[in-house]
């Protein structure tokens, strides 16, 4: 089952690709011993770390929603065909993504609203296809919403930083051509999406990075984009991964975040999370546990 309801709202999940990330957990969460890795290894693998190797298994992966008559898809992952220098298990992929989302019931279309929680290469990459050797809206008809200020930070025109890095050429093949379009709405801070559902500022991860949260029914969750990486973040909320760009902020979020979840017995839906994906979580003591694990079967 990779559909679910919450409330009136139904919430697919549509994978891009799953995997190892070629990282170590010291690696992927710098200053985190390997001690907590070991203890937890029995239940970590092989979703969350390789079973031979120990190396990090996340997934890439989109949450496509109905809500209120639209079709609304959350993260688009990393894209085909894309220069991608930095990360080479990334460049110039060729993966079935469209089609996993026609197994969906999802054609381009179909999509009236496209949410970027933030703007890391990984979550951005299929805004755009490749048509004529051109980069367009993979979404014709929908409007693109994106945090302010990562599309001001991932501006190389205004960060030149960004060159070089993981998200080289990220700004002009997946985010340019859909502002280009007329297609991209800026917001920050908050932003009510419809009666179900509304974004909030997470910052840390990114400076513009967020959270979606779901509201229906009685039902609610936290769409929570890279809120974390690894489930063993919810018993150590104070690791940050290497790619959060502020780890202090980040670490705060993390903590704020995983305390409204668990005071609101909210499902979390994690970005990149392997396996079973989704999560409920409890206080204990000054942290917190994993309650229980939520619908969606393992890959």
């Amino acid at each position: 089952m990779n559909e679910i309801m919450l409330g009136d709202v139904t919430v697919a999940r549509v994978e891009e690709m799953h995997g190892p990330v070629g990282m170590t957990p010291g690696q992927f969460f710098p200053g985190w011993t390997d001690e907590a890795w070991r203890e937890n290894r029995g239940w970590l693998v092989p979703d969350h770390l390789g079973a031979e190797d120990d190396i990090v298994q996340v997934a890439f992966q989109t949450w496509a929603l109905r809500s209120e008559g639209r079709t609304i898809l959350v993260d688009t992952g990393i894209g085909n065909d894309k220069p991608r220098p930095a990360v080479d298990a990334w460049d110039h992929l060729s993966l079935g993504y469209l089609e996993n989302l026609a197994k969906a019931g999802i054609q381009p279309d179909d999509v009236d609203l496209v949410i970027n929680t933030h703007l890391h290469v990984d979550h951005v990459g299929w805004n755009t296809r490749l048509v004529d050797g051109q980069w367009v809206p993979t979404f014709p008809n929908a409007t693109y919403l994106m945090p302010r200020l990562d599309f001001e930070h991932f501006d190389p025109a205004k960060n030149p930083n960004i060159a070089g890095g993981v998200n080289e050429n990220a700004f002009e093949d997946s985010i340019e051509p859909v502002r280009a379009a007329g297609q991209v709405r800026l917001w920050e801070s908050e932003h009510i999406v419809d009666g179900n559902l509304r974004l909030l500022a997470a910052p840390g991860h990114t400076p513009g990075a967020s959270v979606l949260v779901l509201s229906s029914g009685g039902d609610k969750a936290l769409l929570a984009g890279d809120l974390m990486h690894s489930p063993l973040q919810v018993a150590h909320p104070e690791h940050s991964s290497c790619f959060c760009e502020d780890p202090t902020t980040a670490r705060a979020t993390r903590r704020d975040l995983l305390g409204w979840a668990a005071d609101n017995t909210a499902l979390v839906l994690p970005a990149h999370f392997s396996g079973r994906t989704a999560l409920e979580v409890a206080r204990n003591g000054g942290g917190f546990e994993i309650k229980n694990w939520g619908p969606f079967p393992s890959y």
